[in-house]
């Protein structure tokens, strides 16, 4: 059994200590928001902050995560994850969607650190988070329009 807080509430895992976040966010707790891409943390769309740093679920296994504060996209609320999803809409950013709840998750944790990031900022905070789509230049403008709602 295997304890974390998840989206702010306890959570037991009555699951195998080596089975990754992604499939006991899904699979046991049909948390479905948070996507399977690759399996190989190489996509980003399985993004969650543990700890409040943005990590691929895909490779976190559930036995080194004990009393970790795991933060899946149905639960990120903060002023950050506020404006980037504000910003996304306003934009238009997703196409096909499929690979947006990781670039959130990845977008707010840079704009919790780097209130006003450069685009050289962006685009290393946000290496590693495909998009099929290719809209990556309207998610660089739309992490800036977020870090000017955020100072508004």
């Amino acid at each position: 059994m295997t304890r974390i807080i998840l989206n702010g509430t306890e959570t037991d895992l009555d699951v195998s200590p080596d089975m990754p976040l992604l499939w006991a966010l899904r699979d046991s707790l049909q948390m479905t928001g948070t996507k399977f891409g690759c399996g190989v943390a190489f996509c980003g769309a399985c993004t969650v902050h543990i700890d409040g740093i943005p990590a691929r679920a895909c490779q976190t296994y559930i036995g080194d995560i004990e009393g970790a504060e795991v933060t899946t996209i149905e639960g990120v609320s903060s002023p950050e994850a506020q404006a980037i999803q504000a910003a996304w809409v306003e934009l238009q950013v997703p196409q096909c969607g499929y690979c947006q709840s990781g670039q959130i998750m990845s977008a707010s944790a840079l704009l919790k650190e780097t209130p006003k990031p450069t685009d050289e900022d962006i685009d290393f905070a946000m290496d590693g988070n495909l998009c099929r789509c290719a809209t990556y230049a309207r998610i660089r403008k739309a992490i800036h329009r977020a870090a000017e709602i955020l100072e508004a």
